[in-house]
């Protein structure tokens, strides 16, 4: 005697094998509504690559690069740290030259005008000269204790001034741009750049 409804229902599949896709059910794309298999010499149509995605314009390429806003005590305190270690650098790798130092301290100043906040960019010209300053205080020459070392100092400052002098030029050109920048933004009205 058939018991009917005491089952499962049989799809069409065995036990243990994996149920079909609902494409394969319902014959693919191709197919009518009872074939499962496409005809010999139909084939399955090319799927078009995607197409690449432009990379960012150069403008916000430029803003993806480090552009940190440092107040008056920060700039001071990064162009000192920055060239006290590069003075030691100087001292450890080049046996204290003073013309690679002073080279050396032009780009630190540049770093430190373009980096400082706009309130605060009158202290810029005012740093780089006591970060100078700082910075030769492992690559000159001194010897005879804390007196001989301070000679040395402004033996080295006495010497190196066409540098120091340079570098706070850079500050101070610097500084006047971004200020008439600003003050012709602010006179002609147009956006008001962001205050940090």
């Amino acid at each position: 005697m058939e018991q009917h409804g005491s089952g499962p229902p049989h799809n069409g599949a065995r036990r243990g094998t994996p149920p079909l896709p609902p494409q394969a059910k319902r014959g693919g794309s191709g197919g009518g509504a009872g074939g499962g298999a496409r005809p010999a010499g139909q084939r399955r149509p090319a799927t078009r690559p995607a197409a690449r995605q432009p990379g960012p314009p150069p403008a916000e390429a430029v803003r993806r690069l480090p552009n940190p806003r440092l107040t008056g005590l920060g700039s001071g305190l990064f162009s000192g740290a920055v060239m006290f270690t590069l003075g030691c650098l100087d001292q450890l790798l080049f046996g204290a030259s003073l013309t690679l130092y002073g080279v050396l301290f032009l780009p630190v100043c540049l770093l430190t005008t373009i980096w400082v906040r706009k309130s605060d960019l009158a202290t810029a010209p005012v740093v780089v000269p006591i970060a100078f300053a700082a910075g030769l205080l492992p690559v000159a020459d001194g010897s005879g204790g804390l007196l001989g070392r301070l000679m040395g100092l402004v033996t080295a400052l006495a010497t190196q001034a066409g540098w120091l002098y340079g570098g706070t030029l850079v500050a101070g050109l610097i500084v006047t741009g971004r200020k008439a920048a600003l003050m012709r933004r602010r006179r002609t009205g147009g956006p008001r750049p962001p205050r940090y």
